[in-house]
Protein backbone atom coordinates (compact mmCIF):
# COMPACT_ATOMS: atom_id res chain seq x y z
CA UNK A 1 0.00 0.00 0.00
CA UNK A 2 1.07 3.39 -0.64
CA UNK A 3 1.83 6.09 1.84
CA UNK A 4 -0.09 9.46 1.95
CA UNK A 5 3.29 10.92 1.64
CA UNK A 6 3.40 9.21 -1.55
CA UNK A 7 -0.29 9.91 -2.60
CA UNK A 8 0.59 13.54 -1.81
CA UNK A 9 3.56 13.53 -3.91
CA UNK A 10 1.42 11.92 -6.95
CA UNK A 11 -0.97 14.60 -6.24
CA UNK A 12 1.47 17.20 -6.87
CA UNK A 13 2.48 15.73 -9.87
CA UNK A 14 -1.03 15.41 -11.25
CA UNK A 15 -0.88 19.20 -10.48
CA UNK A 16 1.85 20.18 -12.80
CA UNK A 17 0.05 18.72 -15.41
CA UNK A 18 -3.26 20.08 -14.82
CA UNK A 19 -1.22 23.82 -14.06
CA UNK A 20 0.41 23.44 -17.48
CA UNK A 21 -2.86 22.54 -19.40
CA UNK A 22 -3.08 18.87 -19.96
CA UNK A 23 -6.49 18.25 -18.18
CA UNK A 24 -8.21 15.05 -19.74
CA UNK A 25 -6.89 12.62 -17.26
CA UNK A 26 -6.37 10.03 -19.72
CA UNK A 27 -3.66 12.26 -21.39
CA UNK A 28 -1.99 12.36 -18.08
CA UNK A 29 -2.18 8.96 -17.51
CA UNK A 30 -0.35 8.18 -20.50
CA UNK A 31 1.98 11.09 -20.65
CA UNK A 32 3.18 9.72 -17.09
CA UNK A 33 3.10 5.71 -18.64
CA UNK A 34 5.64 7.07 -21.57
CA UNK A 35 8.09 8.68 -18.57
CA UNK A 36 7.66 5.77 -15.97
CA UNK A 37 8.48 3.93 -19.02
CA UNK A 38 11.65 5.72 -19.98
CA UNK A 39 13.02 5.52 -16.49
CA UNK A 40 11.57 1.84 -15.93
CA UNK A 41 13.98 1.17 -19.12
CA UNK A 42 17.02 2.64 -17.60
CA UNK A 43 16.36 0.65 -14.59
CA UNK A 44 15.67 -2.82 -16.74
CA UNK A 45 18.60 -2.44 -18.63
CA UNK A 46 21.05 -1.63 -15.74
CA UNK A 47 19.46 -4.82 -13.96
CA UNK A 48 20.10 -7.17 -17.03
CA UNK A 49 23.54 -5.82 -17.15
CA UNK A 50 24.34 -7.47 -13.84
CA UNK A 51 22.58 -10.16 -13.87
CA UNK A 52 24.44 -11.09 -17.14
CA UNK A 53 27.61 -10.01 -15.85
CA UNK A 54 27.06 -12.89 -12.53
CA UNK A 55 26.19 -15.23 -14.63
CA UNK A 56 29.27 -14.30 -16.82
CA UNK A 57 26.82 -14.03 -20.12
CA UNK A 58 27.60 -11.10 -22.64
CA UNK A 59 25.19 -8.31 -22.91
CA UNK A 60 24.16 -5.75 -25.41
CA UNK A 61 22.65 -2.77 -23.99
CA UNK A 62 19.58 -1.65 -25.62
CA UNK A 63 20.14 1.68 -25.44
CA UNK A 64 24.34 0.95 -26.86
CA UNK A 65 27.06 3.46 -27.72
CA UNK A 66 25.57 5.03 -30.75
CA UNK A 67 21.44 5.27 -31.61
CA UNK A 68 20.06 5.61 -34.83
CA UNK A 69 17.55 8.59 -34.83
CA UNK A 70 15.77 9.20 -38.06
CA UNK A 71 18.73 10.11 -39.99
CA UNK A 72 20.46 11.10 -37.06
CA UNK A 73 23.48 9.18 -34.73
CA UNK A 74 23.58 10.40 -31.24
CA UNK A 75 25.39 8.85 -27.62
CA UNK A 76 22.47 6.09 -26.52
CA UNK A 77 23.63 6.93 -23.36
CA UNK A 78 21.90 10.53 -22.90
CA UNK A 79 18.72 8.71 -23.90
CA UNK A 80 18.97 6.88 -20.17
CA UNK A 81 16.74 8.60 -17.61
CA UNK A 82 19.87 8.49 -15.17
CA UNK A 83 21.58 10.89 -17.67
CA UNK A 84 19.15 13.22 -19.30
CA UNK A 85 17.57 14.56 -15.70
CA UNK A 86 20.69 16.11 -14.81
CA UNK A 87 20.09 18.19 -18.16
CA UNK A 88 19.01 21.84 -17.94
CA UNK A 89 15.34 21.79 -18.68
CA UNK A 90 16.02 23.29 -22.35
CA UNK A 91 18.72 20.78 -23.19
CA UNK A 92 16.52 18.06 -21.15
CA UNK A 93 13.53 19.17 -22.76
CA UNK A 94 14.99 18.90 -26.70
CA UNK A 95 16.76 15.51 -25.85
CA UNK A 96 13.71 13.88 -24.78
CA UNK A 97 11.49 15.72 -27.67
CA UNK A 98 13.73 14.65 -30.03
CA UNK A 99 15.55 11.58 -28.73
CA UNK A 100 14.34 9.81 -26.16
CA UNK A 101 10.74 9.70 -27.26
CA UNK A 102 11.32 8.84 -30.70
CA UNK A 103 13.68 6.24 -29.48
CA UNK A 104 10.86 4.32 -26.93
CA UNK A 105 8.49 4.86 -30.21
CA UNK A 106 10.66 2.65 -32.32
CA UNK A 107 12.44 0.39 -29.80
CA UNK A 108 11.02 -2.59 -31.47
CA UNK A 109 13.04 -3.73 -34.20
CA UNK A 110 9.54 -5.57 -35.45
CA UNK A 111 7.16 -3.11 -37.11
CA UNK A 112 4.44 -5.71 -37.18
CA UNK A 113 4.97 -6.19 -32.91
CA UNK A 114 1.76 -4.35 -31.41
CA UNK A 115 4.22 -2.70 -29.24
CA UNK A 116 5.56 -0.73 -32.68
CA UNK A 117 1.69 -0.88 -33.82
CA UNK A 118 0.68 1.14 -31.23
CA UNK A 119 3.04 3.31 -30.30
CA UNK A 120 3.15 4.52 -34.27
CA UNK A 121 0.61 6.94 -33.23
CA UNK A 122 1.73 8.12 -29.72
CA UNK A 123 1.95 11.97 -29.22
CA UNK A 124 4.97 13.94 -26.47
CA UNK A 125 2.17 16.10 -25.24
CA UNK A 126 4.02 17.88 -22.83
CA UNK A 127 4.48 21.95 -23.78
CA UNK A 128 7.55 23.32 -22.51
CA UNK A 129 10.94 22.61 -20.97
CA UNK A 130 9.85 24.02 -17.57
CA UNK A 131 7.10 21.81 -17.31
CA UNK A 132 8.80 18.55 -18.39
CA UNK A 133 11.74 19.58 -15.85
CA UNK A 134 9.27 19.88 -12.80
CA UNK A 135 7.42 16.52 -13.92
CA UNK A 136 10.94 14.55 -14.12
CA UNK A 137 11.82 16.52 -10.39
CA UNK A 138 8.99 14.83 -9.00
CA UNK A 139 9.17 11.94 -10.52
CA UNK A 140 12.46 11.38 -9.33
CA UNK A 141 11.03 11.97 -5.70
CA UNK A 142 8.65 9.25 -6.33
CA UNK A 143 10.41 6.47 -7.56
CA UNK A 144 12.73 7.80 -4.25
CA UNK A 145 10.19 7.22 -2.09
CA UNK A 146 8.90 4.10 -3.52
CA UNK A 147 12.43 2.60 -3.07
CA UNK A 148 12.27 3.43 0.85
CA UNK A 149 8.96 1.68 1.15
CA UNK A 150 10.94 -2.10 0.20
CA UNK A 151 7.63 -3.01 -1.13
CA UNK A 152 8.03 -5.00 -4.64
CA UNK A 153 4.17 -4.44 -5.34
CA UNK A 154 4.52 -0.56 -4.53
CA UNK A 155 4.66 0.28 -8.37
CA UNK A 156 2.30 -1.71 -8.98
CA UNK A 157 0.06 0.43 -6.11
CA UNK A 158 1.17 3.83 -7.76
CA UNK A 159 -0.32 2.71 -11.16
CA UNK A 160 -3.48 1.62 -9.48
CA UNK A 161 -3.73 5.06 -7.53
CA UNK A 162 -3.32 7.03 -10.93
CA UNK A 163 -5.84 4.90 -12.82
CA UNK A 164 -7.46 5.54 -10.08
CA UNK A 165 -8.05 9.42 -10.92
CA UNK A 166 -9.38 8.64 -14.47
CA UNK A 167 -12.98 9.36 -12.85
CA UNK A 168 -14.80 8.48 -16.16
CA UNK A 169 -17.23 6.12 -15.54
CA UNK A 170 -18.26 3.31 -17.72
CA UNK A 171 -15.49 1.88 -20.07
CA UNK A 172 -12.59 3.25 -17.98
CA UNK A 173 -13.98 1.12 -14.90
CA UNK A 174 -13.12 -2.16 -16.81
CA UNK A 175 -9.19 -1.59 -16.58
CA UNK A 176 -9.29 -1.85 -12.27
CA UNK A 177 -9.11 -5.00 -10.87
CA UNK A 178 -7.93 -5.07 -7.83
CA UNK A 179 -4.03 -6.65 -8.23
CA UNK A 180 -4.28 -8.48 -5.11
CA UNK A 181 -7.07 -10.40 -6.63
CA UNK A 182 -5.54 -10.62 -9.79
CA UNK A 183 -1.92 -12.35 -8.20
CA UNK A 184 -4.52 -14.90 -6.69
CA UNK A 185 -6.42 -16.03 -10.17
CA UNK A 186 -2.90 -16.05 -11.33
CA UNK A 187 -1.51 -18.12 -7.96
CA UNK A 188 -4.67 -20.62 -8.13
CA UNK A 189 -4.28 -21.14 -12.05
CA UNK A 190 -0.77 -22.23 -11.45
CA UNK A 191 1.17 -21.37 -15.03
CA UNK A 192 3.41 -23.65 -16.51
CA UNK A 193 6.53 -22.60 -19.39
CA UNK A 194 4.57 -23.70 -22.02
CA UNK A 195 1.10 -22.01 -21.99
CA UNK A 196 -0.30 -19.59 -24.37
CA UNK A 197 -1.86 -17.13 -22.54
CA UNK A 198 -4.60 -14.74 -23.43
CA UNK A 199 -6.92 -12.25 -21.88
CA UNK A 200 -9.39 -11.17 -24.20
CA UNK A 201 -10.05 -7.62 -22.64
CA UNK A 202 -6.42 -6.83 -21.20
CA UNK A 203 -6.69 -3.22 -20.78
CA UNK A 204 -3.50 -2.35 -19.21
CA UNK A 205 -2.79 -6.63 -19.08
CA UNK A 206 -2.77 -6.60 -15.57
CA UNK A 207 -3.26 -10.13 -15.92
CA UNK A 208 -0.73 -10.81 -18.91
CA UNK A 209 2.01 -8.80 -16.57
CA UNK A 210 1.00 -10.98 -13.03
CA UNK A 211 1.58 -14.47 -15.16
CA UNK A 212 4.39 -13.69 -16.44
CA UNK A 213 6.02 -12.46 -13.13
CA UNK A 214 4.45 -15.74 -11.25
CA UNK A 215 6.60 -17.71 -13.68
CA UNK A 216 9.37 -15.37 -13.56
CA UNK A 217 9.28 -16.36 -9.68
CA UNK A 218 8.58 -20.28 -10.08
CA UNK A 219 9.71 -21.62 -13.13
CA UNK A 220 12.64 -19.19 -13.64
CA UNK A 221 15.45 -21.68 -14.16
CA UNK A 222 13.29 -23.89 -16.23
CA UNK A 223 12.17 -20.88 -19.09
CA UNK A 224 15.30 -18.56 -18.77
CA UNK A 225 17.97 -21.58 -19.18
CA UNK A 226 16.13 -23.01 -22.01
CA UNK A 227 16.22 -21.57 -25.32
CA UNK A 228 13.21 -22.15 -26.72
CA UNK A 229 11.33 -21.66 -23.54
CA UNK A 230 12.93 -18.17 -23.30
CA UNK A 231 11.61 -17.74 -26.95
CA UNK A 232 8.54 -18.80 -26.43
CA UNK A 233 8.03 -16.62 -23.41
CA UNK A 234 9.19 -13.75 -25.10
CA UNK A 235 7.16 -14.03 -28.12
CA UNK A 236 4.21 -16.11 -28.49
CA UNK A 237 2.86 -16.92 -24.92
CA UNK A 238 1.26 -13.81 -24.11
CA UNK A 239 -2.07 -12.56 -25.84
CA UNK A 240 -4.42 -9.45 -25.14
CA UNK A 241 -7.10 -7.88 -26.86
CA UNK A 242 -9.06 -4.90 -26.10
CA UNK A 243 -10.58 -1.60 -27.90
CA UNK A 244 -8.87 1.09 -26.38
CA UNK A 245 -5.79 1.97 -27.82
CA UNK A 246 -4.51 4.14 -25.28
CA UNK A 247 -5.29 1.30 -23.10
CA UNK A 248 -3.18 -1.06 -25.71
CA UNK A 249 0.02 1.30 -25.71
CA UNK A 250 0.06 1.41 -22.17
CA UNK A 251 -0.43 -2.85 -21.90
CA UNK A 252 2.76 -2.95 -24.33
CA UNK A 253 4.86 -0.74 -22.36
CA UNK A 254 3.34 -2.33 -19.12
CA UNK A 255 4.58 -6.03 -20.59
CA UNK A 256 8.14 -4.89 -21.84
CA UNK A 257 8.87 -3.02 -18.69
CA UNK A 258 8.08 -6.54 -17.60
CA UNK A 259 10.58 -8.08 -19.43
CA UNK A 260 8.28 -9.85 -22.71
CA UNK A 261 10.11 -8.37 -25.34
CA UNK A 262 6.98 -9.47 -27.93
CA UNK A 263 3.31 -9.85 -26.67
CA UNK A 264 0.59 -9.80 -28.73
CA UNK A 265 -1.38 -6.86 -27.97
CA UNK A 266 -4.08 -6.44 -30.43
CA UNK A 267 -6.91 -3.88 -31.26
CA UNK A 268 -9.67 -6.54 -30.88
CA UNK A 269 -13.52 -6.49 -30.61
CA UNK A 270 -13.40 -9.73 -28.95
CA UNK A 271 -16.76 -10.77 -29.16
CA UNK A 272 -17.60 -10.04 -32.63
CA UNK A 273 -16.62 -12.17 -36.18
CA UNK A 274 -13.41 -10.08 -36.02
CA UNK A 275 -12.00 -12.06 -33.37
CA UNK A 276 -10.90 -15.48 -35.51
CA UNK A 277 -8.99 -17.45 -32.14
CA UNK A 278 -10.87 -21.09 -31.46
CA UNK A 279 -9.31 -23.87 -29.59
CA UNK A 280 -6.35 -21.56 -29.49
CA UNK A 281 -4.55 -21.08 -25.75
CA UNK A 282 -3.94 -23.21 -22.88
CA UNK A 283 -5.00 -20.79 -19.89
CA UNK A 284 -7.37 -17.63 -20.27
CA UNK A 285 -7.55 -14.91 -17.01
CA UNK A 286 -9.75 -12.27 -17.43
CA UNK A 287 -12.17 -9.71 -15.92
CA UNK A 288 -13.99 -8.97 -18.96
CA UNK A 289 -16.73 -5.84 -19.43
CA UNK A 290 -19.89 -6.96 -17.84
CA UNK A 291 -23.39 -5.19 -16.51
CA UNK A 292 -23.40 -4.19 -20.33
CA UNK A 293 -25.77 -5.22 -23.64
CA UNK A 294 -24.94 -5.66 -26.83
CA UNK A 295 -26.35 -5.64 -30.33
CA UNK A 296 -26.80 -8.79 -31.44
CA UNK A 297 -25.55 -7.95 -35.11
CA UNK A 298 -22.30 -7.61 -33.84
CA UNK A 299 -22.11 -10.70 -31.34
CA UNK A 300 -20.00 -13.92 -33.84
CA UNK A 301 -22.81 -16.12 -34.37
CA UNK A 302 -20.98 -18.75 -33.52
CA UNK A 303 -21.25 -17.61 -29.49
CA UNK A 304 -24.80 -17.04 -29.91
CA UNK A 305 -25.46 -20.26 -30.83
CA UNK A 306 -24.20 -21.30 -27.59
CA UNK A 307 -25.57 -18.78 -25.60
CA UNK A 308 -28.79 -16.20 -27.36
CA UNK A 309 -28.28 -12.87 -24.89
CA UNK A 310 -27.13 -9.80 -25.37
CA UNK A 311 -25.55 -9.38 -22.15
CA UNK A 312 -21.60 -9.02 -22.00
CA UNK A 313 -21.08 -11.21 -18.81
CA UNK A 314 -22.37 -14.37 -20.29
CA UNK A 315 -21.30 -13.75 -24.24
CA UNK A 316 -17.17 -13.58 -23.00
CA UNK A 317 -18.23 -17.25 -20.97
CA UNK A 318 -19.50 -18.00 -23.94
CA UNK A 319 -15.97 -17.07 -25.79
CA UNK A 320 -13.87 -18.38 -23.29
CA UNK A 321 -15.03 -21.61 -24.27
CA UNK A 322 -14.78 -21.36 -27.94
CA UNK A 323 -11.17 -19.73 -27.37
CA UNK A 324 -9.78 -22.75 -24.92
CA UNK A 325 -8.07 -25.85 -26.67
CA UNK A 326 -9.33 -29.00 -24.97
CA UNK A 327 -8.01 -29.36 -21.45
CA UNK A 328 -7.09 -25.61 -21.30
CA UNK A 329 -8.04 -23.34 -18.04
CA UNK A 330 -9.82 -20.18 -17.19
CA UNK A 331 -10.25 -18.48 -14.68
CA UNK A 332 -12.61 -15.36 -14.87
CA UNK A 333 -14.37 -12.58 -12.87
CA UNK A 334 -18.12 -12.70 -12.98
CA UNK A 335 -20.79 -11.02 -11.84
CA UNK A 336 -22.81 -12.47 -8.73
CA UNK A 337 -25.96 -12.46 -11.60
CA UNK A 338 -24.59 -15.24 -13.63
CA UNK A 339 -24.21 -17.44 -10.93
CA UNK A 340 -28.14 -17.97 -10.29
CA UNK A 341 -29.76 -15.73 -12.81
CA UNK A 342 -33.11 -17.44 -14.00
CA UNK A 343 -32.97 -16.38 -17.86
CA UNK A 344 -32.73 -19.15 -19.97
CA UNK A 345 -28.96 -17.50 -21.47
CA UNK A 346 -28.42 -17.89 -17.71
CA UNK A 347 -29.32 -21.70 -17.40
CA UNK A 348 -28.25 -22.43 -20.91
CA UNK A 349 -24.22 -21.25 -19.84
CA UNK A 350 -23.98 -22.73 -16.54
CA UNK A 351 -25.59 -26.07 -17.89
CA UNK A 352 -22.86 -25.46 -20.53
CA UNK A 353 -20.36 -25.54 -18.10
CA UNK A 354 -21.44 -28.00 -15.93
CA UNK A 355 -22.57 -30.61 -18.64
CA UNK A 356 -20.29 -30.51 -21.35
CA UNK A 357 -17.03 -28.85 -19.27
CA UNK A 358 -15.03 -29.55 -16.15
CA UNK A 359 -16.35 -26.37 -13.63
CA UNK A 360 -13.98 -27.13 -10.98
CA UNK A 361 -14.98 -24.12 -8.39
CA UNK A 362 -16.73 -20.86 -7.51
CA UNK A 363 -15.26 -18.63 -5.17
CA UNK A 364 -17.62 -16.17 -3.90
CA UNK A 365 -16.13 -12.63 -2.90
CA UNK A 366 -17.58 -9.86 -1.05
CA UNK A 367 -19.43 -6.56 -2.42
CA UNK A 368 -16.29 -4.66 -0.92
CA UNK A 369 -13.72 -5.66 -3.43
CA UNK A 370 -14.31 -3.62 -6.47
CA UNK A 371 -14.70 -0.28 -3.77
CA UNK A 372 -15.03 2.61 -4.21
CA UNK A 373 -15.38 2.12 -7.49
CA UNK A 374 -17.91 -0.15 -8.07
CA UNK A 375 -20.21 -2.08 -5.51
CA UNK A 376 -20.96 -4.90 -7.14
CA UNK A 377 -21.02 -8.59 -5.62
CA UNK A 378 -18.74 -11.23 -8.00
CA UNK A 379 -17.19 -14.07 -7.87
CA UNK A 380 -14.32 -16.15 -9.60
CA UNK A 381 -15.23 -19.15 -11.75
CA UNK A 382 -12.64 -21.56 -12.72
CA UNK A 383 -12.92 -24.73 -15.63
CA UNK A 384 -10.95 -26.38 -18.13
CA UNK A 385 -12.91 -27.02 -21.05
CA UNK A 386 -12.95 -30.38 -22.07
CA UNK A 387 -15.64 -30.80 -24.85
CA UNK A 388 -17.72 -34.01 -22.99
CA UNK A 389 -18.11 -33.08 -19.21
CA UNK A 390 -16.38 -34.29 -16.29
CA UNK A 391 -17.62 -32.15 -13.47
CA UNK A 392 -17.78 -34.63 -10.67
CA UNK A 393 -17.70 -32.16 -7.60
CA UNK A 394 -17.95 -28.69 -7.77
CA UNK A 395 -15.64 -26.19 -5.00
CA UNK A 396 -17.22 -23.91 -3.37
CA UNK A 397 -15.72 -20.80 -0.79
CA UNK A 398 -17.08 -17.93 0.82
CA UNK A 399 -14.56 -15.32 0.67
CA UNK A 400 -14.79 -12.94 3.59
CA UNK A 401 -11.88 -10.85 3.67
CA UNK A 402 -9.28 -9.64 1.19
CA UNK A 403 -6.85 -8.33 3.70
CA UNK A 404 -8.42 -4.82 3.37
CA UNK A 405 -11.64 -2.74 4.25
CA UNK A 406 -14.84 -3.44 2.19
CA UNK A 407 -15.57 -0.05 2.38
CA UNK A 408 -14.93 2.79 -0.03
CA UNK A 409 -11.62 3.66 1.89
CA UNK A 410 -10.16 -0.35 1.00
CA UNK A 411 -7.76 0.35 4.01
CA UNK A 412 -5.75 -3.00 4.76
CA UNK A 413 -6.41 -5.47 7.47
CA UNK A 414 -5.38 -8.25 9.25
CA UNK A 415 -8.21 -10.57 8.00
CA UNK A 416 -7.22 -12.51 4.62
CA UNK A 417 -8.77 -15.18 2.99
CA UNK A 418 -6.61 -15.28 -0.29
CA UNK A 419 -3.58 -17.39 1.13
CA UNK A 420 -6.50 -20.02 2.47
CA UNK A 421 -8.37 -20.11 -0.82
CA UNK A 422 -4.58 -20.75 -2.83
CA UNK A 423 -3.78 -23.45 -0.70
CA UNK A 424 -7.29 -25.13 -0.05
CA UNK A 425 -7.68 -25.29 -4.04
CA UNK A 426 -4.37 -27.33 -4.86
CA UNK A 427 -5.06 -29.62 -1.90
CA UNK A 428 -8.88 -30.25 -3.12
CA UNK A 429 -8.77 -34.00 -1.30
CA UNK A 430 -8.91 -32.31 1.73
CA UNK A 431 -11.64 -30.64 1.38
CA UNK A 432 -14.23 -33.92 0.84
CA UNK A 433 -14.51 -34.33 4.79
CA UNK A 434 -15.59 -30.16 5.30
CA UNK A 435 -19.02 -29.80 6.48
CA UNK A 436 -21.23 -27.13 4.78
CA UNK A 437 -21.58 -25.46 7.28
CA UNK A 438 -17.67 -24.25 7.14
CA UNK A 439 -15.89 -21.81 4.63
CA UNK A 440 -15.21 -23.98 1.89
CA UNK A 441 -16.93 -27.04 0.88
CA UNK A 442 -17.18 -29.87 -2.58
CA UNK A 443 -20.79 -30.32 -4.19
CA UNK A 444 -21.67 -33.18 -6.04
CA UNK A 445 -22.29 -32.71 -10.31
CA UNK A 446 -26.24 -33.95 -9.41
CA UNK A 447 -26.87 -31.65 -6.45
CA UNK A 448 -26.02 -28.75 -8.61
CA UNK A 449 -28.34 -30.35 -11.22
CA UNK A 450 -31.15 -30.63 -9.29
CA UNK A 451 -31.40 -27.13 -8.82
CA UNK A 452 -31.24 -26.08 -12.24
CA UNK A 453 -27.89 -25.17 -12.54
CA UNK A 454 -27.63 -22.73 -10.03
CA UNK A 455 -24.07 -21.83 -9.30
CA UNK A 456 -24.19 -19.59 -5.85
CA UNK A 457 -22.80 -20.64 -2.22
CA UNK A 458 -26.15 -19.41 -0.80
CA UNK A 459 -27.94 -22.60 -2.68
CA UNK A 460 -25.46 -25.29 -0.98
CA UNK A 461 -24.05 -24.10 2.89
CA UNK A 462 -25.89 -24.32 5.67
CA UNK A 463 -26.03 -22.61 8.45
CA UNK A 464 -25.02 -23.68 12.04
CA UNK A 465 -27.61 -22.60 14.26
CA UNK A 466 -26.25 -22.57 18.03
CA UNK A 467 -29.30 -22.88 20.95
CA UNK A 468 -29.13 -19.37 23.28
CA UNK A 469 -30.27 -20.49 26.86
CA UNK A 470 -32.45 -17.18 28.63
CA UNK A 471 -32.88 -17.60 32.07
CA UNK A 472 -36.81 -18.08 33.37
CA UNK A 473 -39.06 -15.56 32.77
CA UNK A 474 -39.40 -15.33 36.63
CA UNK A 475 -35.89 -14.85 37.69
CA UNK A 476 -35.92 -11.98 34.72
CA UNK A 477 -38.70 -10.15 36.41
CA UNK A 478 -36.87 -10.54 40.04
CA UNK A 479 -34.23 -9.22 38.22
CA UNK A 480 -36.13 -6.05 37.40
CA UNK A 481 -38.25 -5.51 40.72
CA UNK A 482 -34.53 -4.89 42.16
CA UNK A 483 -33.09 -2.92 39.64
CA UNK A 484 -36.36 -1.24 40.21
CA UNK A 485 -35.88 -0.90 43.72
CA UNK A 486 -32.43 0.28 43.14
CA UNK A 487 -33.40 3.42 40.98
CA UNK A 488 -36.33 3.64 43.55
CA UNK A 489 -33.98 3.79 46.68
CA UNK A 490 -31.46 6.41 44.99
CA UNK A 491 -34.28 8.80 43.72
CA UNK A 492 -35.12 8.54 47.57
CA UNK A 493 -31.71 9.55 48.71
CA UNK A 494 -31.84 12.55 45.80
CA UNK A 495 -34.83 14.09 47.05
CA UNK A 496 -33.31 13.98 50.48
CA UNK A 497 -30.80 16.19 49.31
CA UNK A 498 -33.03 18.78 48.30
Amino acid sequence: MITGELKNKINALWEIFWTGGITNPLDVVEQMTYLMFIHDLDETDNLRAKESAMLGLPYKSMFGEEVQIGERTVPGNQLKWSVFHDFPAGKMYTVVQEQVFPFIKNLHGDKGSAYAKYMDDAIFKIPTPLMLDKVVTALDEIYAQMAQLRDGDVRGDVYEFLLSKIATAGVNGQFRTPRHIIKMMVELMAPGPDEVICDPACGTSGFLVAAGEYLKANRKEEIFFNREKKAHYMNAMFHGFDMDRTMLRIGAMNMMTHGVDNPTIEYRDSLSDQNPDREKYSLILANPPFKGSLDADIVSADLLKLCKTKKTELLFLALFLKMLKVGGRCACIVPDGVLFGSSKAHRDIRRELVDNHRLEAVISMPSGVFKPYAGVSTGVLIFTDTGHGGTDKVWFYDMRADGFSLDDKRSPVAENDIPDIVARFHDLAGETARARTEQSFLVPKGEIVENGYDLSINKYKKTEYVPVEYPPTSEIFAQLRELEAEIQKGLEELEGMV
